[in-house]
């Protein structure tokens, strides 16, 4: 490269790193309007006219956390929303939303269930009638979900050969036991076999509640036109018979001490483990903050942790730590895989990592870097309309609002390295930590017995209650 290019090159990457700076500092969320329909829905509307496009995004209290006994059951009527409506077979429904190039997706999480379209602003008659008739009207056909059924189950069973397909659902049953946020999404053999297509139907009746959801929609639109259009298609949407109850408001009992679960695979040539500890919830008022820490530990490919773990002694290919906040409650994880062989030494040196976070805290020039990081992140978060639909019924889910767009970037900046260090001890865990391993028990059984009490199943075995 020559020495004109690399000026240029230069040049250009610190234009580019500075127009990122002060787009996230001057990143405003645009205007929308809230309000609620009679029956208690509510309703966003954020016009967007740069392209002939509207997104769709629906969130509704429907998730894994009121299965019960049922594991799966909330995933599996999320998914039969589009098995056919009042007007439509699941044939139909599919060929009509390709041919005008539209998606309409229905999917269950943790806490709650959700819809999310995209279509042409010419066709938003037509898909808002079918978005209407998915969440008001679904049939529920019988042989649709029979097969829907036999496809999850096969899916199941392909899981068990997969250790990061597995280690989320074994890594939030042990952290939270038999609150219901350690509730399996996709459910387990033994709970989805059973399962009828009355049971999604009573599902259904009792969770997918207008008072309790909300609906936005961003793009191509007058907002007075569409508030008469989704007046008329949802206004007809009927109030449970009973308020809901959140089943997630039940205390959380903590680990009183390091433990391991040991998930054994015979031919497993890797450990694939997570390290955790108790996180947030969404509305921690130190999320922005935590949030800054996090990405300096273990939140991006120069952190502290895949720096040690990856570069330096080349242990695995990627290490991260991540928080995962829920309405109430949240983890803590450090997540990575290393050979067998190399167990031992890559759990070590994450919680050398972490020990040093500690003892050493960071510096002026590494938080100074990861705010300008965080900074440049932030703006491509929302930047379309699928991306702003999604955050407006993120902030009802959630119960925050734009001043945690409006205030990020202030947020950011207000970090000190006096708040990083209380932020470091208040929540980056130091004791009670709880490791979860995927390997060959052979191998590993007597490296994992130095970190924990031991409880070994067979990552063939259903994960028990």
């Amino acid at each position: 490269m020559s020495k004109y290019i690399k000026i240029f090159f230069n040049a250009t990457l610190a234009i580019c790193l500075s127009s990122s700076i002060i787009f996230a500092q001057n990143y405003q969320l645009p205007k929308y309007q809230k309000f609620k329909l009679a029956n208690g829905l509510t309703v966003y509307l954020m016009e967007q006219k740069e392209v002939p496009v509207i997104n769709v995004s629906v969130v509704l209290p429907a998730g894994a956390i009121y299965d019960g006994t049922k594991a799966g059951l909330a995933s599996l009527t999320a998914t039969a929303l589009k098995h056919g409506t009042k007007s439509y077979t699941k044939t139909q429904l599919d060929e009509e939303l390709d041919f005008i190039g539209a998606y309409v997706n229905t999917y269950a999480s943790k806490e709650s269930a959700s819809l999310s379209a995209k279509f042409a602003t010419k066709d938003k008659e037509k898909v808002l009638s079918i978005i209407k008739e998915v969440l008001l009207e679904p049939t529920f056909d019988n042989t649709e979900f029979e097969k829907e059924k036999k496809r999850l189950l096969t899916n199941l069973d392909q899981q068990k050969e997969s250790p990061r397909s597995v280690l989320p659902a074994y890594f939030d049953k042990f952290m939270y036991g038999n609150h219901v946020y350690g509730n399996i999404i996709q459910g387990k053999k033994s709970t989805v076999s059973p399962l009828m297509v009355e049971d999604v139907k009573t599902f259904y009746k009792e969770n997918y509640l207008p008072e309790t959801s909300a609906i936005a929609v961003v793009g191509d639109f007058n907002s007075a036109e569409m508030k008469n259009t989704l007046t008329s298609l949802l206004g007809s949407w009927k109030k449970g018979t009973k308020a809901q109850e959140n089943l997630a408001n039940k205390p959380i009992l903590k680990p009183t001490g390091n433990r391991v679960l040991l998930i054994n695979k015979d031919d497993a040539r890797e450990t694939t483990f997570n390290i955790g500890a108790a996180g947030i919830s969404r509305n921690n008022p130190d999320f922005v903050a935590i949030d800054v820490v996090n990405t300096l530990f273990g939140g991006r490919f120069t952190s502290m942790l895949n720096d040690e773990l990856r570069v330096n002694t080349g242990l695995t290919y990627g290490a991260n730590s991540r928080y995962s906040p829920l309405k109430t409650g949240g983890t803590f994880a450090i997540s990575t895989f290393t050979a067998n062989k190399t167990t031992e030494a890559a759990i070590d040196k994450a919680l050398e990592v972490l020990d040093k976070l500690h003892k050493n805290g960071i510096d002026e020039n590494s938080l100074a870097s990861a705010k300008n990081y965080v900074k440049g992140q932030f703006p491509p978060l929302y930047e379309t309309a699928g991306q702003l639909s999604g955050l407006l019924t993120q902030m009802f889910w959630y119960n925050f609002d734009e001043s945690f767009i409006n205030n990020f970037e202030k947020n950011v900046d207000g970090l000190t390295l006096e708040k990083a260090k209380s932020i470091i001890d208040t929540y980056f865990p130091k004791d009670k930590l709880q490791f979860v391993l995927v390997g060959k028990s052979a191998e590993i059984k007597k490296i994992a017995e130095k970190y924990g009490p031991i409880t070994e199943v067979q990552i063939k075995e259903e994960i028990k209650d």
